[in-house]
């Protein structure tokens, strides 16, 4: 038979799982789109529930070489991010660091939602989306200066 040794009973985690994916992808994205930035609901939404499914089928097929898995996830997100990060050669600023640092944090997501640690998940999605909100101190300063 085709599926023998395929694991089965798993598909409803599966669907809660990409559901909680889309909600989290979400969240980020539409924070990150808010402020006009490259990566936005699309591109959270997949970083997170690729993470997820890597990290779910490496739990299926093999719960022993899930860290082995986990290692990768997080290098090569990292690599994505590294290609969102923009030097401009004219001022010499550094832009999208944050929505770089958003994908790779977007990973870490995914991965907990595929180990099933939702309230983890649920958390740093509420810290994904509140941590960029907060005002930064340069703006603070330059605006007490202009009083």
């Amino acid at each position: 038979m085709v599926f023998e040794g395929i694991p089965t009973g798993y598909e409803i985690r599966f669907l809660i799982d990409i559901g909680i994916v889309l909600g989290a992808g979400f969240a980020i994205g539409a924070e990150r789109e808010s402020r006009n930035k490259p990566a936005g609901i699309s591109t959270h939404c997949l970083v997170i529930g690729g993470a997820m499914i890597f990290t779910f089928l490496s739990s299926l097929v093999d719960p022993n070489s899930s860290s082995r898995i986990a290692a990768q996830v997080v290098s090569g997100i990292g690599f994505l991010g590294a290609g969102i990060i923009l030097k401009s050669e004219f001022d010499k600023k550094i832009t999208n660091l944050t929505t770089a640092a958003a994908i790779w944090y977007a990973a870490a997501i995914g991965m907990a939602i595929g180990y099933e640690y939702y309230f983890l998940a649920a958390v740093a999605t509420a810290f994904a989306v509140g941590v960029p909100r907060i005002p930064h101190i340069s703006k603070l300063v330059k605006k007490d200066e202009e009083t």
